[in-house]
């Protein structure tokens, strides 16, 4: 084979090397802007790792490692097992009603069980309001317990182990608004009735039972609701304004 002289060799090779870089540059380029592209998608906010404990963290990145999961925190990072964490929720689900949020004791885990079971967060707030003013230790003359005053038959029917355990309270007197609610045909004053009076008085009466606990009842937790009216029309869809004189004149108890 002839062989070339050394400057045409040196051409050669400048040539295959220029032909090299020129073919990767479109390459980097492309793996460049699909760096920035990823980057610029990534959110610059934090996320929120949501316990089943109802705890909420602030975390700047996680990782999944099968049995365990690593939380990177803002001054470190933590490892939990992974049946511990319930969801990663990004931060801007917690915008201004968040803050609002935070002045509700037990908040985290309100919308913990309010996720659970397909029920929105400030009516299972409004029903612990009106039953417990948010008192974990409640106590009524009819022996119901904790902060959605659950008696001991119910917590029993919904597993409820520690009604003081607000986690369980919540939980379980959640639970059993949404059967009462689906039971009802998503009625929420019948709903509230049964949760107040027990669904066999309101079976009984074939609607609100005349009793001027159970109507008061109904409408200071309708009160509690009037900051959120969009949840209002989802139960009251002709008017939400009628609920507030519904149960103005209540019957006496019999």
């Amino acid at each position: 084979m002839a062989r070339l002289p050394q400057n045409a060799r040196s051409g050669v090779l400048d040539a295959r090397r220029s032909g090299a870089r020129s073919r990767m540059i479109p390459g980097l380029l492309a793996g460049a802007g699909f760096l920035i592209a990823l980057a610029a998608a990534q959110p610059a906010r934090a996320d929120y790792a949501v316990l089943r404990s109802g705890q909420r963290l602030h975390i700047t990145g996680w990782q999944n490692l099968g049995d365990t999961v690593r939380l990177d925190l803002p001054g470190g990072s933590v490892t939990i097992a992974a049946a511990d964490l319930e969801k990663i929720e990004p931060e801007e689900v917690f915008g201004e009603s968040a803050q609002r949020e935070a002045d509700v004791p037990y908040s985290a885990q309100i919308r913990n069980a309010a996720g659970t079971y397909g029920l929105d967060p400030a009516l299972v707030a409004s029903v612990i309001a009106v039953e417990s003013n948010f008192n974990s230790r409640a106590i009524s003359k009819k022996s119901a317990l904790g902060l959605m005053q659950l008696l001991p038959e119910t917590a029993a029917q919904m597993a409820v182990r520690n009604a003081f355990d607000p986690v369980q309270n919540i939980d379980g007197g959640t639970r059993y608004l949404k059967q009462l609610l689906d039971r009802y045909g998503q009625d929420l004053t019948l709903a509230l009735a049964a949760y107040n009076a027990g669904p066999k008085r309101v079976d009984s009466y074939h609607g609100i039972p005349p009793l001027t606990e159970t109507r008061s009842y109904i409408d200071r937790v309708i009160a509690h609701l009037r900051s959120q009216p969009n949840l209002l029309r989802q139960f009251f869809p002709e008017s939400a304004s009628q609920t507030s004189s519904v149960f103005a004149a209540p019957k006496s108890e019999k």
